[in-house]
């Protein structure tokens, strides 16, 4: 990514689910821009930590399950002692690049409702526990990961798709009742992009050409790409925006 501004200087951030992948580029942007960064996840986030405060930046890691109330209220109570009260939430944490393509009548109740529990209830908890911290601060930003997928419903992972529409309905309930607490609340619908997850399974690379050619810019969609509406969706610029969801997949999708 190109420069940086420094418009999210002093600013508190938690971004679940970024110890690699689109997480971890997300942390890195926000960084970059000045904000005091908290890297959470399930999985070791200390790489990412590390990358940060090496250029110099500020950012601390936590094990955080987004199911796990106890966890998240932990992360709340760590953040306010470290940085102070939190001004904007990246919900990034999801199931997608561990997934087997599979027609919808061979996913089981048990893979149906793993999946739904982190990719919806995982979002509704984190903003549960994070939302008093907002409103100490005077003020927030939410940003919820969706996916291009719930615009085109594609085949191959039912369970998915349903996840990231239901992300983009909680967006706009959350931004309505919101709205008067000055909290911002909007979604990113992110392509086909190519992460660490991604690329590590050999199903999904299959997805690489097909998606490459139906763009009007027919490239490969990296991380990166997703950084600069994160940014805005996260900065005063876009203090006046809320309910909405910006699809960024490089022109497939229109309408």
């Amino acid at each position: 990514m190109e420069g940086t501004t420094g418009r999210l200087q002093g600013r508190v951030a938690i971004i679940t689910g970024a110890a690699q992948g689109i997480g971890s580029a997300y942390a890195k942007a926000l960084a970059r821009e000045g904000a005091k960064t908290v890297v959470t996840d399930v999985l070791d986030t200390q790489a990412c930590v590390d990358a940060i405060n090496n250029e110099g930046h500020q950012a601390i890691g936590m094990k955080v399950d987004v199911t796990d109330n106890n966890d998240l209220a932990r992360m709340v109570q760590e953040v306010e002692a470290a940085y102070g009260p939190v001004e904007i939430l990246v919900n990034n944490a999801g199931i997608f690049s561990s997934l087997k393509l599979k027609p919808f009548w061979e996913i089981s109740e048990d893979e149906w409702d793993s999946l739904m529990r982190v990719n919806v209830r995982g979002i509704f908890q984190a903003v549960k526990a994070v939302l008093p911290s907002m409103e100490k601060n005077g003020r927030g930003k939410i940003v919820n990961i969706s996916s291009a997928t719930f615009f085109l419903g594609p085949p191959g992972f039912l369970h998915y798709v349903a996840s990231k529409s239901a992300v983009i309905g909680m967006t706009r309930s959350m931004a309505r009742e919101l709205g008067n607490k000055k909290i911002t609340v909007n979604a990113i619908a992110p392509g086909f992009t190519e992460s660490e997850g991604v690329l590590d399974n050999d199903m999904m690379m299959g997805m690489r050409a097909p998606n490459r050619a139906q763009r009007s810019i027919g490239r490969d969609m990296l991380p990166e790409d997703l950084l600069g509406t994160m940014l805005y969706l996260t900065s005063p610029d876009s203090d006046f925006v809320t309910g909405q969801t910006i699809n960024v997949d490089g022109g497939k999708m229109m309408w």
